[in-house]
């Protein structure tokens, strides 16, 4: 499938989803706040199907957004590790030293800290690509173990081919970074009005959550099954 017409499929499983369904959407945004209920309702859209908000199980939906927010964390151990052990551990030897910071006394550490936040961005940025064929295969098995299996998801991205993955992902994140950027206009011009205007803006963010949460899991979902 090209990039294109997985973008406008998800788009679209998002907009039939939420829209005029203002009850389901409701109930999305304030699964939002709890959010291993939303974590599992994502599990239900990777998982290929088309589920009904209103007939699944809450605490279903709960356990099963409580086992995605695990292996989000997990497949993120390395790369916090590795900042720690790099920006962290330069930033307490500063402080511990006693010393008065300076421009002067920082410099010597600069280039190890640039190292180490550009290691800390690879490291993430590889488990993250990993992490999210990861989900949608625990979401098609619903077994843990299977978010792990890293020589399966590696031939499935082979299949997928790495180039059209990560620009799929890319492609993904810019029209997630529009649709943030525009309702952040919004919420700026509608703060001219005191108070009224804050309330909107922060409920448009509310509902936004949803439907970007909706279209990117059956994206990531169309992405997984072009290398099955």
């Amino acid at each position: 499938m090209r990039i294109s017409d997985a973008l406008s499929d998800s788009w679209g499983f998002a907009q039939d989803a939420l829209f005029g369904k203002w009850v389901r959407w409701i109930m999305l945004v304030v699964s939002s706040i709890i959010f291993p209920v939303m974590y599992g309702y994502t599990v239900r859209v990777m998982r290929g199907v088309e589920p009904v908000y209103e007939d699944e199980s809450f605490f279903s939906l709960f356990i099963d957004g409580i086992k995605l927010c695990v292996i989000n964390i997990v497949y993120m151990i390395i790369p916090m590790l590795a900042f720690i052990a790099t920006v962290g551990y330069a930033i307490i030897g500063i402080i511990s030293s006693g010393e008065e910071i300076t421009f002067a006394s920082i410099l010597p550490i600069v280039g190890g800290v640039i190292t180490g936040l550009v290691i800390t961005i690879i490291l993430a940025i590889i488990f993250g690509l990993l992490g999210i064929i990861g989900s949608v295969r625990f979401a098609r098995t619903g077994e843990m173990g299977q978010a792990f299996a890293i020589g399966e998801i590696m031939a499935t991205i082979g299949r997928i081919g790495w180039v059209h993955y990560i620009v799929s992902i890319i492609a993904l994140m810019v029209v997630v970074f529009f649709l943030i950027i525009i309702i952040t206009i919004i919420e700026l011009v509608l703060a001219i009005v005191p108070i009224a205007g804050w309330i909107i803006g922060w409920i448009l963010s509310l509902f936004l959550g949803p439907f970007i949460s909706l279209m990117t899991s059956r994206f990531y979902s169309l992405l997984y099954d072009t290398g099955v």
